[in-house]
């Protein structure tokens, strides 16, 4: 399991990184506009990425900021954003690293964000969620890209596997 999750961390990381090098060519009306998105706007998509990965993360690990909501803005400013992706990115390599094949069949409990209550479960379905729903966002963000008329992403974690660094997991 830790492969697994070492893995999905570096892809993570990965793409989130194609992702934002795409954005980062939008103007800034196009980065806000809304594109009938659920979080409406490539803003609105990275930042609930963000929060929702501080929420997790705080779950995971018991530090650091976490938001009470889902749709906050943490950042309207594109390169203040991508740095806080960026460190969130780091903060998960680094904290998938240090988990044990222990630790990851273990159980934790965490207070939900939309309804306030309480629950318990295993680390490790808790983790594909983590970064499946990452994966889910991302793809929106691809279809916000190609709704203004940009060009499309290969974010398939294959295509990660092919990459020097996405080889040790292939």
């Amino acid at each position: 399991m830790k492969q697994h999750f070492t893995m999905f961390a570096a892809y993570n990381s990965w793409a989130n990184q194609r992702v934002y090098d795409a954005a980062a060519a939008l103007s800034a009306e196009e980065f806000r506009r809304d594109t009938g998105a659920f979080f409406k706007s490539m803003m609105g998509t990275l930042n609930h990425l963000v929060a929702a990965d501080r929420i997790w993360m705080k779950r995971f690990t018991g530090e650091g900021d976490a938001p009470t909501a889902l749709d906050v803005i943490i950042h309207e400013d594109f390169a203040r954003l991508r740095a806080a992706r960026e460190a969130e990115d780091k903060r998960i390599v680094k904290w998938i690293g240090s988990l044990t094949e222990k630790a990851l069949s273990g159980r934790f409990t965490y207070m939900t964000v939309t309804d306030m209550r309480t629950v318990s479960q295993r680390l490790a379905p808790a983790l594909d969620h983590f970064f499946n729903h990452q994966t889910h966002h991302r793809g929106q963000a691809h279809t916000i890209l190609t709704a203004l008329g940009k060009s499309s992403l290969q974010l398939d974690l294959i295509a990660f596997q092919r990459t020097e660094e996405g080889r040790a997991y292939a």
